[in-house]
């Protein structure tokens, strides 16, 4: 389920459902965009019948994602390289380090 605009406030929070599927306190923050930005923002949030918080929550998660695996990929390919530079090729090259 995605935010919306119908979402329940109960004491200034505001509760929405994403991945986790948890409930969170809201943060109001003002942002700038550029104007071409800010209309592709609202026409997508028109089409997909979404509030604008919800367009720009999902690209920042995106975002956020997006980040984090190129961080896994650069960490896996420095583990990747030490590796090949002992040796280690497959399990068997692994199980065999380990064990000596």
């Amino acid at each position: 389920m995605r935010f919306n605009s119908y979402a329940p406030r109960l004491a200034g929070w505001i509760y929405s459902h994403h991945e986790t599927h948890q409930c969170q306190p809201a943060v109001k923050r003002t942002i700038s965009l550029p104007k071409d930005l800010a209309d592709e923002v609202e026409q997508i949030a028109r089409a997909e019948r979404r509030s604008l918080s919800s367009v720009i929550q999902e690209a920042l998660r995106t975002a956020r994602n997006e980040c984090l695996k190129r961080e896994f990929k650069d960490i896996q390919g420095y583990w990747s390289r030490k590796a090949r530079e002992k040796g280690i090729v497959t399990e068997r090259d692994l199980k065999r380090y380990l064990r000596d």
